[in-house]
């Protein structure tokens, strides 16, 4: 997904758009690890919902020294599961409208 802000004034986290949160199966609150492609950082923080439609990805705190508006972030959320389950757990992956983060 592409960042649409990011906001150093605030605790920390990042705020999704809740259509996405709900596409990939994320949940409120949940720890996430977020991958800029665009200069290689990496960090954890939460997410927070994001207004509905809207195609917000903002990382607030001090993650927020870590992007620009307009990087491309990869999130990824991890579980753990016994043997036999995660042989046939499958991923969520989305692959949202590249400019407005938005499910075509």
């Amino acid at each position: 997904v592409k960042v649409t802000d990011a906001d150093l004034n605030y605790v920390g986290s990042i705020t999704i758009d809740s259509d996405l949160i709900e596409a990939a199966n994320l949940i409120v609150g949940e720890k996430v690890q977020v991958v800029n492609v665009n200069n290689g950082e990496r960090l954890e923080t939460y997410v927070i919902e994001g207004k509905k439609s809207s195609g917000e990805v903002t990382l607030n705190g001090p993650a927020a020294r870590k992007v620009q508006k307009g990087d491309v972030v990869i999130i990824i959320s991890y579980a753990q599961m016994d043997l036999e389950e995660a042989k046939s757990f499958v991923p969520s992956i989305i692959f949202p409208d590249e400019e407005t983060n938005r499910l075509t």
